[in-house]
């Protein structure tokens, strides 16, 4: 029996430090700032996950010819400034507007099962203020390249439309189909890091927790809200 919980307690403090490593460790080292950056990208940490906030419009891109403002929200005739961009588990983010509301069940079963998926699309006249925000400025190559990562994360309907589920927590989100299955092996915060390395930012060998993402984003646009 001892050595059984030895043998546990070595294999669980294996694992800490792994995870501790792969959490501290950037996929990037020294200088990787990139050139002729001037594009603002914000990451929002909701608390469990985080989301990507892009401009609505400018020279590079349109949301509104993919994704037509008046539709996202039950405000139709907000003037949208910036896109929050987040992918999850389905139920278990249309169940859980906060982190205070988890359904253990649901927890459970988006960590062990591969479960179906959705994206969280919400519309912002400013950044947020009332949650964690950072800031990087990217090329607008790189941009383009995010930008295509989003685009093809929602499914299409047969007619090439997105399929909208619901609305969301509030007047300016609304939820739309996505493809790929969540797990434990491909979280939402691992897709937010799919999609900032597309974008040549810097993210940790392990990103499954909001704080690892966050930890690693070097925020270089003070004042440009």
């Amino acid at each position: 029996m001892r050595k059984s919980i030895k043998r546990l307690g070595i294999v669980i403090l294996s694992l800490t430090a792994f995870l501790t490593i792969g959490y501290l460790t950037p996929r990037k080292w020294g200088n990787y700032s990139q050139a002729d950056c001037t594009i603002s990208l914000y990451i929002s940490n909701q608390g469990i996950h985080t989301e990507i906030i892009v401009p609505v419009k400018n020279e590079y891109f349109d949301w509104n010819l993919f994704l037509p403002l008046t539709e996202i929200g039950r405000d139709a005739t907000s003037d949208y400034k910036y896109l929050s961009f987040g992918w999850g588990d389905r139920a278990f983010m249309l169940e859980t507007s906060t982190s205070a509301i988890i359904n253990p069940v649901t927890a459970f079963k988006a960590l062990f099962l591969p479960t179906p998926s959705t994206v969280h699309v919400q519309g912002y006249r400013v950044p947020p203020q009332n949650i964690e925000t950072k800031c990087v400025k990217i090329s607008g190559a790189n941009y383009i390249k995010i930008i295509n990562f989003l685009k093809d994360t929602f499914q299409l309907g047969a007619a090439g439309n997105k399929i909208k589920i619901s609305y969301g927590y509030d007047h300016s989100d609304s939820f739309y189909e996505a493809k790929g299955s969540y797990s434990i092996l491909r979280t939402c915060n691992d897709w937010t890091a799919e999609a900032l390395q597309k974008a040549d930012v810097n993210t940790p060998l392990w990103s499954t927790l909001s704080s690892a993402i966050m930890f690693h984003l070097n925020s270089g646009c003070e004042g440009q809200k």
